[in-house]
Parts: structure tokens; C-alpha cells; sequence
């Protein structure tokens, strides 16, 4: 143990102890209004700064998912028998609640997740923005009726499935606990949520400080965390989990499709992404190239709308890479907890090891490595083992390389050229993703011709990486179905029910379909 490990370590337990777990072997699942430990086997957290060990807790397993689905069934019924009106008002309590926490909650998120902690601060910034704007949407969610050929009544209700599954990712564990929760809540569902086995616990303090400041039924909101293979899969196959939400690869997003399939269970999935970030020569080139740092080098690459991949039209190209290499070796790496840094470290060593390899991979197939590729410099001696690796930006990418097909989920821009609008649209629609993307250009009906033509189902223009929890998010191909955020994501959380009242003075007894 190093000292940067020990002071991260003494932090830790601090910002646990404040939140009644223990700092030793904390208890890491909220399951029915309180913490409770797991049974499973020890999992070991890794320090994404030095890569020792921080803390150890125990996989949730089979016996605490069956408490949190009966604690989630019991909640959602009482949630259900208040008024819409009231749901709305405890959500709202529940997004004030977290006033006062954002430090501790943006420092034990930097410290697990490797996050800056000034990034980390927005996000708890836009989790209370969640929960404020789907209160507002409670006592608003109305069914309509149908205008039917025959003497009935008939009206549509928009239910609640009940208590949905829901699996979140370890690159931004918070953000995604409150992108998912709040709609779900919202819509009268109770939840029991499972984090990344990696980045386990702001789940569950954020999950506690949400019950009680709203008031809320003791396990409307559960928080199961363990492995994916026992935890996960015991989520995923349960007989009374009605909806399946997963925020994570396409790899796994398959697997949790099929189980949910296998049940007859619907899914939304939001995968990865390898989105086109499409340059123009007649661009803003000093907002373009700002805005092609902050695509992909914010959160270092960790976030599935990185702009990974940059499309330059060929006259421009050899000056925007110039103009991208010296920014991108100014932007400070350092340590999560300084204030200064603007990149940490990637979140796991697994991670680190997989992108240094589509790196080296994409160099040997004939790719040239502009700035970056291997760890930066002036990191403390004690970091020297952790998972931080320069910006990095690549040219002379071929569209069939890995590493311009593949998610790499890291600091890593790979440059590729284009002639015009088709040749644009061609690469940029090249890849079995469809997540976003964005086209820069001062010509608004070229950058809009182009924007509708792109398989992505966020597409920024003269921009990047805007999203506010009133739009809908998510993607086509193997960046998944379904929509978060905004009033579909809502609508994700509902089913229809259709119900026909009778009318007439004496009841048809017609058998026909539609006849009376």
C-alpha cells in the first residue's frame, strides 16, 4: 500500500462513516429502507489511481435480490395508493433532499469511479434535475378515449409494470442510478437496481438520501450489488421483475434481452456507441476543434456518445490534427481530487489494458499515432500503476480497422478524411452503431441535410454532448432500443390498458370482432 492508496483509503471510510456503513466492509445493498450486506463471495474494489486495493464487500446473491423484489412488490403498492399529486410532491422532497450532499456524494464518486470530482459535482447537479423534472410529470400523465364504432365507452389507461430491473454501468454510476430511477419512480413503479459490480456504493447512499428526504415507501428504491453472473442474473431471470433496463454494452445488453425474452419480458437497452463527429471545411473550425476535445476527451473517453471517431473533409485535416495534438497534450491529467485536473484515470486496469491494445493493434495495421498512446507524464510515483493514459489522437485510420468499428471507451480520437456530403454520410453511417452524432458547418441546410441522413439517434449540430433529461435518448443497431429521458423515457415505465364500458340499455352479445 502506497500513500496515495492509504490517503484514498482514510477518504473512503470518512465519506462512509458519515453514511452509517462500515468503512471496513461496508454493507453495500439498500434493500427495503436499509442497508444490508450481502452473502455472496468478497469482491475487491480496485483504486483506479494505483491500482491496490480500497475496499472489500460481499455480492449481494440470490437471497438479497428475493428481499429486495418482495420489499419492492410490498412498496410499490403503497406508492400506488397515494395520489398522483402526492407522488409528485415526495419527488420532489426526494430531489431536495440531496442539498447539501453534493460533496461527499462528487467525492466518493471521483474516489470509486476515478471521475474529476469538479465532473462529479455536475452529476449530482443533474440527478436532483431528474427527479425535479419527473415529479412535475406525475399528476400529468393522462389516457385518452377512443372514439370506438359501437355503443361503448372506451379509454385508455397508462399503468405501471410494477417493479422493473435495472442495470447501470460503472463509467458514470450515479448519473445513470438517477437517469433510470426517477422516470421509473414517476411512472408508479417501485425498482431494484443493480450498479456495476466495479462502482457499487453512490448507488446506494443516493438511494437512501431519496427515500427518506421524500418520504418514500421503504423499498420503492432497492440497490443490489454483485457480479453480473449471480446478482445480475438473478435480477435479470426473476418471475416478478416485469421490465428489464440496461445501461452497458452490446455484449451484455444481448444477454439481458434474451433473458428477459426468455420470460416474455420487455427490455430497454442503451449501449455503446461510435459516433461520427463530422467536420466541414466551411466549420467554425475553433468551436469544432474545442468541441472535438470535449467528445472524447471529457470523462477520458468513459462515455458511450464519445465522439471517437472524427470525420475531417480532406482540405482541412492536415491543420485540424495539428491544432487537436497540441490541445489535446495541454489538457491537465492528474489526480480525481484536484481541482486542477480535467482527465483522470480510466475506471479498472481490465479497461486500460483493452484500450492500450486497440492502440498498439491499430499502429501495427498501418494507423499513425499523432500525440498520446502512453502514460502521461508528471503523475506522482505512486500513481505509476494506475490506469491513466494521455489523450490520444490517430490518423491514417482506415474505416475496416478495429479500433474505427469497435467502442474503445477510452481517451482515444482516431481521424479519418472525406471528400463530400455522401462520402461523409457513408463513413459516419459505416458502423453497427447509431448512438449520436454531430456535423459542424455554417452552411445550416448542408449541416442539416447531412443530420438526417445520419443512422444516430441523438445528432448535434454545430455542437456536442448537449443532453437534458426533457429529451429523449438512445440509439439504433447495436447501440440498443427503447428511449431514456424526457416524456418517453417516461413512457418506457408504462404499459396501455384499454378498457370498454357498455352503454347501451341491454348488452350486445355480438361475437364479431369489432361489432356490437
Amino acid at each position: 500500500m502506497n500513500a496515495l492508496n492509504q490517503q484514498a483509503r482514510d477518504r473512503l471510510g470518512l465519506l462512509l462513516d458519515a453514511y452509517g456503513l462500515d468503512p471496513q466492509r461496508p454493507s453495500a445493498n439498500w434493500v427495503d429502507g436499509q442497508f444490508l450486506a450481502g452473502d455472496g463471495e468478497t469482491i475487491t474494489l480496485q483504486d483506479p489511481v494505483t491500482n491496490q486495493p480500497l475496499l472489500d464487500y460481499r455480492d449481494a446473491g440470490a437471497t438479497v435480490v428475493q428481499q429486495a423484489v418482495e420489499a419492492g412488490i410490498r412498496a410499490q403498492h403503497q406508492w400506488m395508493a397515494l395520489s398522483a399529486s402526492e407522488r409528485g410532491r415526495r419527488l420532489q422532497a426526494a430531489s431536495r433532499g440531496l442539498e447539501g450532499h453534493e460533496e461527499p456524494l462528487a467525492r466518493l464518486e471521483s474516489l470509486i469511479a476515478g471521475k474529476p470530482v469538479r465532473d462529479c459535482r455536475g452529476e449530482v447537479d443533474k440527478v436532483r434535475e431528474m427527479f425535479e423534472y419527473y415529479a412535475g410529470w406525475c399528476d400529468k400523465q393522462h389516457g385518452e378515449v377512443i372514439d370506438v364504432p359501437s355503443s361503448h365507452l372506451n379509454y385508455v389507461q397508462r399503468v405501471p409494470y410494477g417493479v422493473v430491473g435495472q442495470i447501470t454501468p460503472w463509467n458514470a454510476p450515479m448519473f445513470t442510478c438517477g437517469w433510470q430511477l426517477a422516470p421509473a419512480l414517476a411512472a408508479g413503479n417501485a425498482a431494484v437496481l443493480k450498479p456495476s459490480e466495479l462502482t457499487p456504493l453512490t448507488s446506494a447512499v443516493l438511494a437512501m438520501l431519496l427515500e427518506h428526504s421524500g418520504r418514500l415507501p421503504a423499498g420503492l428504491i432497492n440497490i443490489v450489488n454483485g457480479l453480473g453472473h449471480t446478482t445480475g442474473s438473478t435480477l435479470t431471470t426473476h418471475p416478478e421483475i416485469a421490465k428489464l433496463v440496461f445501461v452497458g454494452s452490446p455484449e451484455t445488453g444481448r444477454l439481458i434481452a434474451e433473458a428477459g425474452a426468455r420470460r416474455l419480458v420487455p427490455s430497454v437497452l442503451e449501449l455503446g456507441g461510435k459516433s461520427a463527429n463530422i467536420v466541414f471545411n466551411d466549420a467554425a473550425l475553433d468551436d469544432a476543434v474545442a468541441g472535438a476535445q470535449a467528445a472524447i476527451f471529457a470523462a477520458a473517453g468513459q462515455s458511450c456518445v464519445a465522439g471517437s471517431r472524427l470525420l475531417l473533409q480532406q482540405d482541412i485535416a492536415e491543420s485540424v490534427c495539428q491544432r487537436l495534438a497540441r490541445a489535446a497534450a495541454s489538457i491537465e491529467v492528474g489526480l480525481p481530487g484536484e481541482e486542477a485536473t480535467r482527465m483522470g484515470p480510466l475506471q479498472n486496469a481490465a479497461q486500460y489494458q483493452r484500450v492500450r491494445q486497440l492502440i498498439d493493434d491499430a499502429i501495427a495495421d498501418g494507423a499513425e499515432l499523432l500525440t498520446g498512446g502512453t502514460r502521461p507524464e508528471g503523475l506522482p510515483d505512486d500513481a505509476a500503476q494506475g490506469n491513466f493514459l494521455a489523450p490520444t489522437v490517430l490518423t491514417k485510420v482506415r474505416p475496416d480497422m478495429a479500433i474505427a468499428q469497435e467502442e474503445v471507451f477510452g481517451p482515444v480520437l482516431v481521424v479519418m478524411t472525406f471528400e463530400d456530403e455522401a462520402d461523409a454520410i457513408q463513413l459516419a453511417n459505416g458502423t453497427p452503431f447509431g448512438l449520436a452524432g454531430a456535423v459542424w458547418s455554417q452552411d445550416t441546410g448542408k449541416a442539416l441535410r447531412v443530420a438526417h441522413q445520419l443512422r444516430a439517434g441523438t445528432v448535434w449540430v454545430n455542437g456536442y454532448k448537449s443532453i437534458n433529461v426533457m429529451s429523449p435518448f438512445g440509439g439504433f443497431g447495436d447501440s440498443g432500443y427503447g428511449r431514456s429521458s424526457g416524456l418517453d423515457g417516461l413512457r418506457e415505465y408504462t404499459t396501455t390498458r384499454s378498457v370498454w364500458v357498455e352503454t347501451a340499455p341491454k348488452a350486445s352479445a355480438a361475437m364479431g370482432y369489432g361489432s356490437n
